[in-house]
C-alpha cells in the first residue's frame, strides 16, 4: 500500500497512546492521527482510517471486534500488545490482522516496522515472526510447565510490579504508581525476571497473566 495518511491509535493506556503515535509520527510525519481509549470511542468515528494500531484488552471488550469491523473495508489493522502468546496472536490474525508488534521495544525499532507498511511489509515483531515459524514448522516437543512455586518466589512488592508491567507499563511509569525511583523499580524488576526465568517485558507480562496477577482478557 501507499503511505498511510491517516492513522487510529486504540489504546487505553495513555502512556501507550503517547508511544504509539511518537513511532507512528516518526515514520510518516505528516499522518492525521486520531486517538482512542476504547472500543465506544473509536466506533463513534466517521469513516476508516489508513491504518488502525489496536490493543486487544480494552474496558468494553476485545480490540479483536475492532479489527474485525475496520479490515473488512480498506484499513490495514495492526495489533500493538505486551502479548506474544497464541491466544491473543491468532484470533487477532483470524480477524484481519496484518501486523502484530509488541510493547517492548523502542520507538525507534517501532517506527521503523511501520515505515515497512510503504513497501508492502508486515510490521511484526521478531518473536511474533519466530512463533509463527515454530507454529507452521516441524511439531516438537512441548514446553516446560512446571510453574507451580513462582507466585511464592516473589514479594508483596515483586508481585505489585509484575502486575503494572503485566498491564503494559513501562519501568519508570510503574515506579510512578508505587511511589519508588526509577532505580529500586529497576532492581524490583531484575529480580522477577530472575526468579520467574523471564528476560523481556513481555515475558513477564506473560508470566503475570499466568499467575493470576493480571486478567486475562486485558492487553
Amino acid at each position: 500500500m501507499s503511505a498511510p495518511r491517516t492513522a487510529l491509535v486504540l489504546d487505553d493506556l495513555a502512556a501507550s497512546r503517547r508511544w504509539l503515535c511518537a513511532a507512528l509520527r516518526q515514520a510518516y510525519p505528516q499522518i492525521a492521527i486520531v486517538e482512542a481509549g476504547s472500543l465506544a470511542e473509536a466506533g463513534a468515528m466517521i469513516g476508516a482510517p489508513d491504518l488502525a494500531l489496536i490493543d486487544l484488552g480494552l474496558p468494553d471488550g476485545s480490540g479483536v471486534r475492532m479489527i474485525e469491523k475496520l479490515s473488512a473495508g480498506r484499513t490495514l489493522c495492526v495489533v500493538a500488545t505486551v502479548f506474544d502468546d497464541d491466544a491473543h496472536l491468532f484470533p487477532a490474525l483470524r480477524a484481519g490482522a496484518q501486523g502484530y508488534v509488541l510493547k517492548d521495544q523502542s520507538q525507534q525499532d517501532l517506527a521503523a516496522m511501520l515505515l515497512g507498511i510503504a513497501d508492502g511489509q508486515p510490521p511484526l515483531s521478531p518473536s511474533i515472526a519466530r512463533r509463527l515459524l515454530r507454529h507452521f514448522g516441524p511439531v516438537g516437543p512441548p514446553p516446560s510447565a512446571d510453574d507451580s512455586g513462582d507466585l511464592d518466589r516473589l514479594t508483596r512488592r515483586e508481585k505489585g510490579v509484575l502486575q503494572l508491567i503485566g498491564k503494559g507499563l513501562t519501568v519508570a511509569e510503574a515506579a510512578a504508581a508505587l511511589e519508588l525511583s526509577r532505580n529500586t523499580c529497576a532492581g524490583y524488576v531484575k529480580d522477577i525476571y530472575r526468579k520467574l526465568r523471564v528476560s523481556s517485558r513481555a515475558e513477564a507480562a506473560l508470566a503475570a497473566t499466568r499467575l493470576g496477577l493480571v486478567d486475562r482478557d486485558a492487553h
